[in-house]
């Protein structure tokens, strides 16, 4: 009986220091880190707006056996190096690639890190179309409406469903994890409208409707900006934005 007690003890010990050493997350005051699921963790930086003061910008890092892929990059080049550096020396991984999900800063401010670490930028035609009219740094390799792509022995996608909050806004989504990252497409729950400068918003639910029912067993979501969560998010930004 003894045997079996420290047997169960020493199990259950092995089991959360296991935990604890998959949980890489980091947090300082302009960039957190934080686990999603086993493969999947979260990358918050912040954007200093004139409309909206402080804002939290999401990104998501997916990563298998030895390689990672980011959705949108940290807000500047220097914040983007130390996702980079975390990535390697955190989670022993290269990043093989950075998808855009869409034009604006918060998305791609960060592109110039990526490229002088040599690390391939995506992004729709649309959207490399709309960096260079704007002047915003501009993805290098495009793609009109999916993007199928390998991390490790892992599928990762990279998908356009129609305009919302921009023209060419897309979703990330991580299958083996059922984690989708909505990017500025999606809003957390309780979350105003936030920017519509470039949004078509007449066309926002049918597009997040039409996501909806191509991931019906997503579990969780990541928006582009505040706390992550489940269907929930998806059925508020249609509701939301239904009203108009």
């Amino acid at each position: 009986m003894k045997k079996h007690f420290l047997a169960c003890l020493l199990l259950l010990v092995c089991t959360f220091l296991h935990a604890q050493t998959l949980d890489k997350s980091f947090t300082t005051d302009d960039l957190i880190v934080q686990k999603v699921t086993d493969h999947v963790y979260n990358h918050i930086t912040y954007f200093k707006s004139e409309t909206f003061g402080k804002v939290p910008c999401n990104g998501m890092i997916v990563f298998d056996r030895g390689e990672a892929v980011i959705f949108d990059t940290p807000v500047d080049d220097a914040t983007s190096a130390r996702v980079i550096r975390w990535v390697e020396d955190s989670l022993h991984c290269k990043v093989k690639a950075v998808v855009a999900t869409h034009f604006h800063e918060d998305c791609v401010g960060g592109l110039k890190a990526f490229h002088d670490a040599d690390i391939p930028s995506y992004a729709t035609n649309k959207t490399i179309a709309f960096d260079k009219e704007h002047k915003f740094p501009v993805p290098q390799k495009g793609f009109d409406d999916k993007l199928n792509m390998k991390v490790g022995k892992k599928k990762v996608v990279a998908a356009f469903y129609g305009e919302g909050h921009t023209r060419d806004n897309i979703i990330g989504y991580f299958p083996d994890e059922k984690v989708m990252f909505g990017g500025c497409l999606i809003k957390e729950l309780g979350a105003k409208e936030g920017n519509l400068a470039d949004a078509n918003v007449e066309a926002w639910p049918g597009t997040v409707t039409k996501i909806k029912q191509q991931y019906p067993d997503v579990k969780v979501v990541i928006p582009g900006h505040g706390k992550s969560g489940d269907t929930a998010l998806l059925d508020y930004t249609i509701k939301l934005f239904s009203k108009k």
